[in-house]
């Protein structure tokens, strides 16, 4: 998965680089099919609180998801990300379990044809 790092309105350190690439790593397993995740980290007003903004774009196999989260710091906000993140990903991946043993022609309930393909 190719991941790309954006900083608006400010220049980010090689410690806040390290942390966001060590906690989004772990989205590659949750979602095998991902190709690409843009991490936009923006400084949106800087002398008030809660002004910091990460948002989380995941392209791959035929689906894109994107969260944005703000708080007083990045960190925060990125791990905020990642958990609304995780969650869009399992609900997605329940959905996909729920409706491709209707479209392969079983019944929704059919677990051997859904454990197959999972």
């Amino acid at each position: 998965m190719i991941t790309r790092i954006h900083a608006v309105h400010f220049d980010a350190s090689q410690q806040l680089q390290e942390f966001v690439e060590k906690k989004v790593s772990k989205l590659e397993k949750l979602f095998e099919g991902a190709s690409s995740l843009e991490v936009t980290m923006k400084l949106i007003k800087p002398e008030t609180s809660m002004n910091k903004e990460v948002s989380l774009d995941l392209s791959g196999a035929g689906t894109e998801m994107f969260v944005s989260k703000v708080g007083d710091k990045f960190e925060d906000a990125l791990l905020d990300c990642i958990d609304a993140l995780k969650t869009k990903i399992e609900k997605n991946k329940e959905k996909a379990r729920k409706m491709l043993p209707e479209a392969l022609g079983g019944k929704p309930e059919d677990k051997e044809l859904t454990e197959a393909i999972f």
